[in-house]
Protein backbone atom coordinates (compact mmCIF):
# COMPACT_ATOMS: atom_id res chain seq x y z
CA UNK A 1 0.00 0.00 0.00
CA UNK A 2 1.49 3.51 -0.96
CA UNK A 3 2.05 6.02 2.14
CA UNK A 4 -1.14 8.07 3.20
CA UNK A 5 0.39 11.28 4.13
CA UNK A 6 3.84 13.37 3.77
CA UNK A 7 4.00 14.75 7.65
CA UNK A 8 6.17 17.61 8.29
CA UNK A 9 7.47 20.06 10.77
CA UNK A 10 9.34 22.48 9.61
CA UNK A 11 10.58 24.86 12.38
CA UNK A 12 13.38 27.53 13.25
CA UNK A 13 15.97 25.30 13.40
CA UNK A 14 15.44 21.76 12.32
CA UNK A 15 13.30 20.23 9.66
CA UNK A 16 11.56 16.69 10.13
CA UNK A 17 9.19 14.40 7.88
CA UNK A 18 7.54 11.13 8.08
CA UNK A 19 5.74 8.79 6.06
CA UNK A 20 2.48 7.71 7.28
CA UNK A 21 0.47 4.63 6.51
CA UNK A 22 -3.74 5.03 6.53
CA UNK A 23 -3.68 4.32 10.45
CA UNK A 24 -0.72 7.11 11.16
CA UNK A 25 1.87 4.17 11.59
CA UNK A 26 5.50 5.83 10.54
CA UNK A 27 7.01 3.66 7.68
CA UNK A 28 9.85 6.35 7.32
CA UNK A 29 11.07 9.70 8.73
CA UNK A 30 14.22 12.24 7.35
CA UNK A 31 15.27 14.74 9.50
CA UNK A 32 17.90 17.79 8.82
CA UNK A 33 19.01 20.55 10.50
CA UNK A 34 17.40 23.01 7.61
CA UNK A 35 15.00 25.19 9.38
CA UNK A 36 13.87 28.38 9.19
CA UNK A 37 17.55 30.11 10.16
CA UNK A 38 19.00 28.46 7.77
CA UNK A 39 16.71 28.60 4.13
CA UNK A 40 17.79 31.73 2.19
CA UNK A 41 14.10 33.71 0.84
CA UNK A 42 13.27 32.32 -1.68
CA UNK A 43 14.48 28.79 -1.51
CA UNK A 44 11.31 26.84 0.46
CA UNK A 45 10.29 25.01 -2.58
CA UNK A 46 14.47 23.89 -3.53
CA UNK A 47 14.59 22.87 -0.14
CA UNK A 48 11.61 21.09 0.46
CA UNK A 49 12.76 19.29 -3.27
CA UNK A 50 15.93 18.31 -1.71
CA UNK A 51 14.76 16.28 0.85
CA UNK A 52 11.06 15.04 -0.08
CA UNK A 53 11.09 15.46 -3.39
CA UNK A 54 11.57 11.89 -4.45
CA UNK A 55 8.61 10.33 -2.09
CA UNK A 56 6.23 13.43 -3.75
CA UNK A 57 7.46 11.91 -7.46
CA UNK A 58 7.17 8.29 -6.80
CA UNK A 59 3.42 8.80 -5.29
CA UNK A 60 1.65 11.13 -7.13
CA UNK A 61 -1.52 10.87 -4.93
CA UNK A 62 0.61 11.56 -1.81
CA UNK A 63 -0.72 14.96 0.38
CA UNK A 64 1.79 16.96 2.39
CA UNK A 65 0.66 18.65 5.38
CA UNK A 66 3.70 20.98 7.17
CA UNK A 67 3.57 22.76 10.64
CA UNK A 68 5.67 25.05 12.16
CA UNK A 69 7.41 28.34 11.30
CA UNK A 70 7.83 27.24 7.47
CA UNK A 71 4.34 29.18 7.86
CA UNK A 72 6.11 32.72 9.04
CA UNK A 73 6.16 35.57 7.50
CA UNK A 74 9.60 34.51 6.70
CA UNK A 75 8.46 31.10 5.82
CA UNK A 76 7.62 29.30 2.62
CA UNK A 77 4.44 31.26 2.51
CA UNK A 78 2.57 33.26 5.28
CA UNK A 79 -0.29 31.19 6.70
CA UNK A 80 -2.54 33.30 8.62
CA UNK A 81 -3.67 32.41 12.32
CA UNK A 82 -6.71 31.28 13.32
CA UNK A 83 -8.01 32.69 15.93
CA UNK A 84 -9.25 31.07 19.59
CA UNK A 85 -11.33 29.27 20.58
CA UNK A 86 -10.52 26.92 17.45
CA UNK A 87 -11.00 23.16 16.92
CA UNK A 88 -9.72 20.86 14.37
CA UNK A 89 -11.89 21.55 11.84
CA UNK A 90 -11.12 25.62 11.66
CA UNK A 91 -7.22 24.81 11.13
CA UNK A 92 -8.84 22.39 8.43
CA UNK A 93 -10.57 25.19 6.99
CA UNK A 94 -7.90 27.82 7.47
CA UNK A 95 -4.85 25.58 5.45
CA UNK A 96 -2.73 27.62 3.02
CA UNK A 97 -2.25 25.35 -0.22
CA UNK A 98 0.97 25.66 -1.41
CA UNK A 99 0.88 23.27 -4.08
CA UNK A 100 -3.38 23.07 -5.15
CA UNK A 101 -4.88 20.02 -3.02
CA UNK A 102 -1.78 18.36 -1.94
CA UNK A 103 1.16 20.60 -0.50
CA UNK A 104 -0.32 22.65 2.61
CA UNK A 105 0.56 24.97 5.53
CA UNK A 106 -0.79 24.83 9.12
CA UNK A 107 -2.22 27.90 10.19
CA UNK A 108 -1.09 28.10 13.81
CA UNK A 109 -2.98 29.71 16.74
CA UNK A 110 -3.25 33.21 18.06
CA UNK A 111 -5.51 34.46 21.64
CA UNK A 112 -4.99 37.15 23.59
CA UNK A 113 -4.43 38.35 26.99
CA UNK A 114 -5.26 41.78 28.45
CA UNK A 115 -4.87 43.26 24.66
CA UNK A 116 -1.55 41.76 24.22
CA UNK A 117 -1.62 38.62 21.83
CA UNK A 118 -0.14 35.48 21.92
CA UNK A 119 0.92 32.83 18.76
CA UNK A 120 2.10 29.06 17.91
CA UNK A 121 3.44 27.76 15.28
CA UNK A 122 3.60 23.81 15.01
CA UNK A 123 2.57 22.94 18.67
CA UNK A 124 -1.19 22.99 17.84
CA UNK A 125 -0.90 20.32 15.87
CA UNK A 126 0.72 18.46 18.86
CA UNK A 127 -2.21 19.32 21.03
CA UNK A 128 -4.57 18.03 18.83
CA UNK A 129 -2.61 15.14 18.20
CA UNK A 130 -2.15 14.15 22.05
CA UNK A 131 -5.98 14.75 22.23
CA UNK A 132 -6.59 12.30 20.15
CA UNK A 133 -3.98 9.64 21.53
CA UNK A 134 -5.88 9.85 24.99
CA UNK A 135 -9.33 10.40 23.48
CA UNK A 136 -9.29 13.48 25.88
CA UNK A 137 -12.01 16.64 24.78
CA UNK A 138 -11.12 18.84 27.90
CA UNK A 139 -7.77 19.26 28.97
CA UNK A 140 -4.50 21.08 30.08
CA UNK A 141 -1.46 20.66 28.12
CA UNK A 142 2.40 21.93 28.69
CA UNK A 143 4.46 21.80 25.84
CA UNK A 144 7.93 22.61 27.48
CA UNK A 145 10.51 23.96 25.15
CA UNK A 146 12.75 27.11 24.26
CA UNK A 147 9.13 29.28 24.23
CA UNK A 148 7.02 26.91 26.32
CA UNK A 149 3.11 26.82 26.18
CA UNK A 150 0.26 26.20 28.05
CA UNK A 151 -2.63 25.20 25.98
CA UNK A 152 -6.35 25.03 27.88
CA UNK A 153 -8.94 22.76 25.92
CA UNK A 154 -12.64 22.26 26.47
CA UNK A 155 -15.28 20.44 24.45
CA UNK A 156 -12.17 19.57 21.74
CA UNK A 157 -11.59 23.11 21.10
CA UNK A 158 -8.56 25.14 22.46
CA UNK A 159 -9.63 28.20 24.34
CA UNK A 160 -6.50 29.73 25.22
CA UNK A 161 -3.22 29.15 25.57
CA UNK A 162 0.00 31.03 27.76
CA UNK A 163 3.41 31.21 26.23
CA UNK A 164 6.70 31.63 28.03
CA UNK A 165 10.11 31.79 27.41
CA UNK A 166 11.67 29.38 29.48
CA UNK A 167 14.01 27.66 27.40
CA UNK A 168 15.24 30.49 25.92
CA UNK A 169 15.87 32.19 29.29
CA UNK A 170 17.74 29.38 30.64
CA UNK A 171 19.87 29.25 27.95
CA UNK A 172 21.08 33.03 28.07
CA UNK A 173 21.16 32.43 31.94
CA UNK A 174 23.64 28.94 31.40
CA UNK A 175 25.57 30.05 28.93
CA UNK A 176 25.62 33.72 28.04
CA UNK A 177 25.22 35.34 31.70
CA UNK A 178 27.80 36.16 34.87
CA UNK A 179 26.15 32.35 35.99
CA UNK A 180 28.03 30.71 33.53
CA UNK A 181 31.38 30.99 35.23
CA UNK A 182 29.59 28.66 38.56
CA UNK A 183 28.45 26.26 35.95
CA UNK A 184 29.87 23.09 34.33
CA UNK A 185 31.23 23.88 30.54
CA UNK A 186 28.86 21.23 29.28
CA UNK A 187 25.82 20.24 29.87
CA UNK A 188 25.23 17.47 32.35
CA UNK A 189 22.63 15.08 33.61
CA UNK A 190 20.04 15.94 35.83
CA UNK A 191 20.51 15.83 39.59
CA UNK A 192 17.03 15.70 41.41
CA UNK A 193 17.68 16.88 44.46
CA UNK A 194 19.15 20.46 43.33
CA UNK A 195 16.73 20.61 40.79
CA UNK A 196 13.54 19.98 43.21
CA UNK A 197 15.10 22.25 45.41
CA UNK A 198 14.94 25.29 42.75
CA UNK A 199 11.60 23.79 42.11
CA UNK A 200 10.31 24.60 45.66
CA UNK A 201 12.74 27.75 45.87
CA UNK A 202 10.91 29.34 42.71
CA UNK A 203 7.81 28.77 44.95
CA UNK A 204 8.80 31.37 47.39
CA UNK A 205 8.94 35.28 47.36
CA UNK A 206 10.84 36.99 45.92
CA UNK A 207 10.85 36.06 41.89
CA UNK A 208 13.12 34.56 39.91
CA UNK A 209 15.47 37.95 38.95
CA UNK A 210 16.11 37.27 43.05
CA UNK A 211 16.43 33.55 42.84
CA UNK A 212 18.29 33.36 39.95
CA UNK A 213 21.36 35.31 41.53
CA UNK A 214 21.40 32.68 44.55
CA UNK A 215 22.84 30.56 42.02
CA UNK A 216 26.27 32.33 42.19
CA UNK A 217 26.30 33.40 45.87
CA UNK A 218 26.21 29.20 46.67
CA UNK A 219 28.78 28.91 44.42
CA UNK A 220 31.01 31.46 45.76
CA UNK A 221 29.87 30.15 49.15
CA UNK A 222 31.19 26.55 48.31
CA UNK A 223 27.50 25.89 49.08
CA UNK A 224 26.51 23.48 45.61
CA UNK A 225 28.93 21.80 42.79
CA UNK A 226 29.01 23.55 39.31
CA UNK A 227 26.99 20.25 38.34
CA UNK A 228 24.69 20.34 41.27
CA UNK A 229 23.94 24.19 40.13
CA UNK A 230 23.24 23.49 36.29
CA UNK A 231 20.43 21.31 38.18
CA UNK A 232 19.28 23.55 40.83
CA UNK A 233 19.07 26.88 37.94
CA UNK A 234 17.02 24.39 35.74
CA UNK A 235 14.31 24.19 38.75
CA UNK A 236 14.50 27.42 39.55
CA UNK A 237 13.36 28.30 35.84
CA UNK A 238 10.71 25.89 35.23
CA UNK A 239 9.68 26.51 39.09
CA UNK A 240 8.53 30.57 37.89
CA UNK A 241 6.80 28.91 35.06
CA UNK A 242 4.56 26.67 36.95
CA UNK A 243 4.34 29.37 39.85
CA UNK A 244 3.34 32.01 37.18
CA UNK A 245 0.87 29.74 35.74
CA UNK A 246 -0.77 28.46 39.21
CA UNK A 247 -1.23 32.17 40.09
CA UNK A 248 -2.97 32.59 36.74
CA UNK A 249 -5.38 29.16 37.67
CA UNK A 250 -4.48 27.28 34.97
CA UNK A 251 -3.71 24.61 37.06
CA UNK A 252 -3.62 23.42 40.77
CA UNK A 253 -2.29 20.47 42.96
CA UNK A 254 -4.22 17.61 42.45
CA UNK A 255 -5.09 18.39 39.00
CA UNK A 256 -4.17 15.97 35.74
CA UNK A 257 -1.51 17.00 33.38
CA UNK A 258 -0.66 16.54 30.02
CA UNK A 259 2.95 16.98 28.79
CA UNK A 260 3.99 16.73 25.20
CA UNK A 261 7.23 16.75 23.79
CA UNK A 262 10.86 15.02 23.75
CA UNK A 263 11.40 12.56 26.60
CA UNK A 264 14.51 14.84 28.32
CA UNK A 265 12.43 17.37 29.04
CA UNK A 266 9.09 16.32 29.49
CA UNK A 267 10.87 14.04 32.31
CA UNK A 268 11.79 17.46 33.87
CA UNK A 269 8.00 18.69 33.63
CA UNK A 270 6.39 15.88 35.09
CA UNK A 271 8.73 15.49 37.66
CA UNK A 272 8.65 19.43 38.54
CA UNK A 273 4.68 18.62 38.92
CA UNK A 274 4.95 15.80 41.05
CA UNK A 275 7.07 17.80 43.65
CA UNK A 276 4.30 20.06 43.74
CA UNK A 277 1.69 17.85 44.26
CA UNK A 278 0.43 17.22 40.89
CA UNK A 279 0.43 14.82 38.14
CA UNK A 280 1.45 14.68 34.90
CA UNK A 281 0.80 12.47 31.25
CA UNK A 282 3.62 12.51 29.41
CA UNK A 283 3.28 12.31 25.42
CA UNK A 284 6.19 11.85 23.05
CA UNK A 285 6.98 13.88 19.82
CA UNK A 286 4.52 10.72 18.22
CA UNK A 287 1.86 13.70 18.86
CA UNK A 288 2.41 15.85 15.94
CA UNK A 289 2.37 13.30 13.73
CA UNK A 290 -1.05 12.06 14.90
CA UNK A 291 -2.12 15.68 14.41
CA UNK A 292 -1.07 16.13 10.97
CA UNK A 293 -2.79 12.41 10.49
CA UNK A 294 -5.84 13.66 12.19
CA UNK A 295 -6.27 17.16 10.47
CA UNK A 296 -5.67 15.30 7.15
CA UNK A 297 -8.54 13.14 7.58
CA UNK A 298 -10.74 16.71 8.06
CA UNK A 299 -9.81 18.06 4.95
CA UNK A 300 -9.91 15.37 2.59
CA UNK A 301 -13.03 16.42 1.54
CA UNK A 302 -12.80 20.09 1.84
CA UNK A 303 -9.24 19.87 0.00
CA UNK A 304 -9.99 21.25 -3.96
CA UNK A 305 -12.40 23.94 -2.39
CA UNK A 306 -9.85 25.41 0.36
CA UNK A 307 -6.81 25.44 -2.30
CA UNK A 308 -6.28 28.49 -4.60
Amino acid sequence: MPPHLLAVDWGSSSLRGALLDSEGRVLDERSAARGLLSVPAGTWAEVFDEHFGDWMRAWPQLRCLMAGMVGSRQGWMEAPYASCPAALSDLAAALCWVQPVRVAIVPGLCCEHDGVPDVMRGEETQVFGALDLLGLRDATLVLPGTHSKWVTVRDGRVQAFATHMTGECYALLRHQSLLARSLPPQDGPLLGQPFDEGVARAQRPGGLLHHVFGVRAMDLFGRCSPAELESHLSGLVIGEELRAQREAQAWQPGDALVVIGAQALTERYVRALASLGTAAQPVGSEAGWRGLMALSARCSAAAPAGAP
